[in-house]
Order: structure tokens, then sequence, then C-alpha cells
């Protein structure tokens, strides 16, 4: 699964650290999701698609499988 997170953390001009508070979860975290190292929970999806202002379909894309 593809993530546009840190694309659009960017745009908002938010640390990792700033938006790990947004959301309640560690910078770590945020780290984790944005290298693909971690797919979070659906709960988490919505959560960081409302502080970046966006919806989780435009955060979160599914790859192609062969």
């Amino acid at each position: 699964m593809k993530n546009y997170i840190r694309e659009e953390r960017a745009k908002k001009q938010l640390t990792q650290a700033q938006l790990a508070d947004l959301v309640h979860v560690s910078r770590q975290t945020i780290i984790s999701i944005e290298t693909n190292r971690y797919l979070p929970s659906a709960v988490l999806a919505l959560k960081l698609a409302q502080a970046l202002q966006k919806r989780a379909e435009d955060l979160f894309e599914l790859e192609a499988s062969d």
C-alpha cells in the first residue's frame, strides 16, 4: 500500500512530531507509516486524514498486485 502522508504533512508544514501529537501516536509511528514499515489501522488512517484535512482515500492507495 502506497501512502502520501509525508507529502501532505509537508504541504501543511507539520513536523513528524507535530502530526504525531495531533493523532496521539509516537513520532516513530509516523516515521514507520511514512516509510511503509507500518500499516495504520482504519481508525488511525481516519485520524491522519482528519489532521491533514484530506480523505483517507487520498492518503492511501492500494498498489496493483500481480
